[in-house]
C-alpha cells in the first residue's frame, strides 16, 4: 500500500520518528515531574530497555505476522471479505465506524489484559516501568504485540474496513499512546478540555499508579469515552501526580530497567 508515493512502512516509521521526537523534546523543555528515574543514569537505562524492545517486538511482529494490520485490511477488501461489503458501506462511512470500532476493541483487550492472569502475566511487563515518559508508550513485551495484532486483525476481518482507514489508525493510536505516556506538563484548563475528546498524560498517568484501585482505571489509549461510559474513569489520584508511586509495588527495585529481566518477567512467578 502507498500513500503519497511511500510505502505503508515509511509512512508509519516517519509519522513514529516526528512524533517521539516531538514528544521527547516537550518532555525536556516542559516537564510534569522531576524524579530520578526521569533524569540522569536511571532514564538512560529505561530508555535502553524501552527502545530495545520497541525494536524486538517490531521484528517479531515482522516475522510471525507480516501482513499485520493493513495488510490484513488489504486481503480482506480484495477478497470481499467483512460486513461492510456486504451492506455495500460507502468507503468513508466504513472508516469512520471502524476507526471507532477498533479503538474500543483496543480498549477492551486492555481491560481484558487485567483481568485474565494470563494476560496480565505478559502485559504487567509495560506497568512495572519505574517511570512513566514517552517511552513507557513503547514498553510492550513482544507477546502481547502478537496477541494485540491477532484481536486486531479478527476484527479487520469481520468488518472488511478501507485500509487507508486501518493505516490511520495504526498512525494515531502509536501517536496518542505517545503523547499520553509522555512526561508533558499541560495547563490544567488546557488538560481538562483536551481530556474531553483524547486521553491526556495526567489523565493516563492515573493508570500507572502503584494503587491497584487506580491501575484498574483510565485503561484507554486514544478516545476517553469508553472509561466513562463503563465507569472505569478516575479524574485524578489519590495521592496527586507528584506524591503518586508509579510501577508495581512487586518491583521497587531498578530490575524493570534491564532488557533481559524484563523480557523473562511474563514467565517469572
Amino acid at each position: 500500500m502507498q500513500l503519497f508515493g511511500l510505502s505503508e512502512p515509511t509512512v508509519r516509521l516517519i509519522a513514529f520518528a516526528a512524533i517521539f521526537l516531538s514528544m521527547a523534546a516537550f518532555e525536556l523543555f516542559s516537564p510534569r515531574l522531576e524524579r530520578d528515574e526521569l533524569m540522569g543514569a536511571v532514564k538512560a537505562k529505561r530508555w535502553f530497555t524501552n527502545l530495545s524492545i520497541l525494536v524486538i517486538s517490531s521484528l517479531a511482529l515482522r516475522v510471525v505476522f507480516p501482513l499485520a494490520a493493513v495488510g490484513t485490511a488489504l486481503w480482506a477488501q480484495e477478497n470481499g471479505y467483512g460486513l461492510f461489503a456486504l451492506l455495500g458501506t460507502p468507503a468513508w462511512i466504513a472508516g469512520i465506524i471502524a476507526f471507532v470500532i477498533l479503538d474500543f476493541a483496543v480498549w477492551l483487550e486492555h481491560v481484558a489484559s487485567h483481568k485474565f492472569h494470563i494476560l496480565w502475566r505478559i502485559h504487567r511487563m509495560h506497568h512495572c516501568d519505574p517511570g512513566f515518559d514517552v517511552t513507557t508508550a513503547l514498553r510492550f513485551h513482544p507477546l502481547e504485540i502478537l496477541i494485540s495484532m491477532v484481536w486486531k486483525a479478527l476484527i479487520i476481518l469481520a468488518l472488511g474496513p478501507p485500509a487507508i482507514a486501518v493505516l490511520v489508525f495504526e498512525i494515531v493510536l502509536n501517536g496518542t499512546a505517545m503523547f499520553n505516556h509522555s512526561n508533558v506538563k499541560l495547563p490544567l484548563p488546557v488538560d481538562r478540555l483536551v481530556r474531553l475528546v483524547l486521553v491526556t498524560p495526567d489523565m493516563h498517568r492515573v493508570h500507572h499508579s502503584s494503587d491497584r484501585r487506580e491501575t484498574d482505571t483510565n485503561y484507554g489509549f486514544n478516545f476517553p469515552f469508553w472509561d466513562r461510559i463503563f465507569r472505569t474513569y478516575c479524574a485524578q489520584p489519590r495521592l496527586g501526580h507528584r506524591d503518586m508511586d508509579i510501577g508495581l509495588k512487586d518491583y521497587r527495585d531498578n530490575a524493570p530497567t534491564k532488557l533481559g529481566w524484563s523480557l523473562l518477567l511474563p514467565f517469572r512467578k
